[in-house]
């Protein structure tokens, strides 16, 4: 089973949240956190916006193009299989506190946006070699890795 450590820690991507660890006090995306600390650790948003182009232009650009990638794969990681679930999701506290600080106050991007990201400037020529230099970067970043810290995590079925 995994150690017991009852310390908060401090997240890079929000010095205002800490991560703390108790049963009555859950949100079902919480985990979501974690997944947005490992991100922020190894540079995945500088990557985003190194990588991939933006061709969209005036009120167009309201959510950053690192916020739309992130929406869009950590949606998929919670289990929400497509875009369908972004207008209650753009609401929800986990997916705010994940993006920019743009998003914490007005939240994530509405299905239109995010549908819009992901078949038109995803699909876009430039972005399939961007998006192959983000998977080699990310794996060169993560194998670099030498924490001193271990973390266990122990999981249960019911």
């Amino acid at each position: 089973m995994g150690e017991k450590q009852n310390q908060p820690f401090q997240l890079s991507f929000n010095p205002c949240l800490k991560v703390d660890f108790r049963g009555s006090r859950v949100t079902s995306d919480g985990g979501l956190i974690v997944v947005r600390e490992l991100d922020e650790r190894i540079g995945f948003g500088e990557l985003i916006e190194q990588h991939l182009t933006d061709a969209r232009r005036g009120k167009n650009t309201q959510f950053r193009l690192a916020d739309l990638f992130r929406q869009s794969v950590y949606s998929r990681l919670a289990g929400y299989e497509d875009v369908n679930d972004a207008e209650r999701l753009s609401q929800d506290p986990t997916f705010r506190l994940i993006g920019s600080e743009k998003i914490w106050d007005r939240g994530a991007a509405l299905t239109s946006r995010l549908q819009s990201f992901e078949t038109e400037m995803l699909t876009a020529e430039e972005n399939f070699a961007g998006l192959a230099r983000i998977n080699r970067q990310l794996i060169v970043r993560v194998e670099a890795l030498h924490s001193p810290q271990r973390v266990v995590v122990a999981c249960r079925h019911c």
